[in-house]
């Protein structure tokens, strides 16, 4: 399967919208219970864009089969050089190297943007989670585990924290010129 990894935007989000809706009914990926309208993945996805976070899809043979995005891991200022990321792989593509393409772009566009950590917040973290072993590949470090944190499809799921240093991590200073720096000393209007 050939990948091809590039930006998304407003029409891939019908694909974008049908694939989370099967994490959301099928998986435990996400703990929402219901999967969101067309209109609220574009509102969604309109917040992230604007605010200049990645937002990313893979497809293969022209067809998207996977997509990712970094957002705010918390929304207090201090927060502002962590981003978390979320990765979503369509039923068919699962194990053929989607996801691993899309953190790899991420990983890439998040350093280049100045941030200093990426967060994983894995539901059902198992230590055999796709998501977790994919995470481990890539150099995240497990940093906690919320036990019994979410219940779906009728059982308790725990919830994983994995993190990766960028761009120096917590070792130097924040870079002036980064996008979270200019954001955050930009002028209020």
């Amino acid at each position: 399967m050939g990948i091809f990894i590039r930006a998304a935007v407003e029409t891939d989000l019908d694909r974008i919208t049908e694939i989370y809706a099967d994490a959301v009914e099928h998986g435990t990926a996400s703990y929402e219970l219901e999967p969101p309208t067309r209109s609220e993945m574009g509102a969604r996805f309109a917040a992230l864009t604007s605010s200049s976070y990645p937002y990313i899809v893979a497809e293969a043979d022209g067809e998207i089969v996977g997509y990712a995005y970094a957002s705010a891991f918390r929304p207090r200022p201090a927060y502002r050089f962590i981003v978390e990321d979320s990765i979503y792989v369509a039923p068919e593509a699962k194990g053929c190297g989607v996801g691993k393409a899309l953190l790899e772009r991420l990983i890439a566009d998040t350093r280049a943007l100045g941030f200093r950590q990426i967060v994983a917040v894995i539901g059902d973290g198992r230590p055999d989670s796709p998501s977790v072993k994919l995470h481990e590949r890539m150099g995240f470090s497990h940093s906690g585990r919320l036990e019994g944190s979410g219940y779906k499809h009728g059982r308790w799921l725990d919830t994983v924290f994995m993190q990766l240093a960028m761009n120096g991590g917590s070792d130097t200073d924040p870079d002036p010129d980064s996008l979270p720096e200019r954001r955050f000393r930009a002028p209020s209007r």
